[in-house]
């Protein structure tokens, strides 16, 4: 069993295995990261209990932030074997055809996903480093470390820093076209998809991208049009 987990990493179905499932964690993160973000609307007494609440989940059996630790630690595995896996895949690829066809057989579609997924990456890398610093670390927010999350929000994406509001914007709706063509590949790679069902799993993919996109683009938006303050 141990020794052939190797074998499996240097294969391409296991590499684009690894990238469906990891991409499957990510997803639900995103799914649950979005739904709390939303509790903005409710006012400041419920936004920062929810943020409070997730550094003392698993109280009193576990010590204070441990499960959220627990939680980052897995999610930074996962975005680093999604990055590995996809890295790799496409050096295989271009090793495979190192000379381009003469004529060119690619859809316009898959060549268009193809770069959304590849740039669109580096895009979501750097908004994720960003979005760590200003929120979690407090490094480039207004109000440094010294803020309640609610205050800190509400801070970044106030009227005269709009243009954090358009970066952040751009990102998301970058990271809603990766999501949906990741989605899409997932449910092939691990083969859940036919023909018959593909259909399905296209307008699943679509739903769950604008859903999510939606959704993190709600609070932004609200702070900077001053619906939140």
């Amino acid at each position: 069993m141990v020794t052939a987990l190797p074998a499996v990493y240097r294969s391409t179905v296991g590499r684009k295995a690894v990238m469906a499932v990891t991409g499957g964690i990510l997803v639900l993160f995103l799914i649950a990261h979005a739904f709390g973000n939303l509790k903005v609307f409710l006012g400041p007494a419920e936004f920062d209990g929810y943020a409070s609440w997730l550094r003392t989940i698993g109280e009193p059996a576990l010590p204070r932030r441990w499960f959220l630790s627990l939680l980052e630690i897995g999610l930074t595995v996962s975005v680093v074997l999604h990055v590995w896996s996809a890295v790799t895949l496409a050096r295989a690829a271009r090793r495979a055809r190192p000379v381009r066809y003469a004529v060119r057989r690619r859809s316009r579609a898959h060549g268009y996903a193809v770069h959304t997924m590849r740039y669109g990456g580096v895009v979501i890398a750097l908004f994720l480093i960003w979005h760590l610093l200003d929120l979690t670390f407090g490094a480039v927010n207004p109000l440094g470390g010294n803020g309640t999350p609610y205050t800190a929000v509400v801070a970044d994406f106030a009227p005269g820093r709009w243009y954090v509001t358009v970066f952040y914007v751009a990102a998301v709706v970058m990271v809603g076209l990766h999501l949906r063509h990741g989605i899409r590949s997932a449910f092939q790679t691990l083969g859940l998809a036919s023909r018959r069902s593909y259909a399905a799993y296209d307008l699943l993919a679509a739903v769950v991208s604008i859903v999510l996109v939606a959704g993190f683009l709600a609070v932004p938006i609200a702070v900077t049009f001053g619906w939140v303050k």
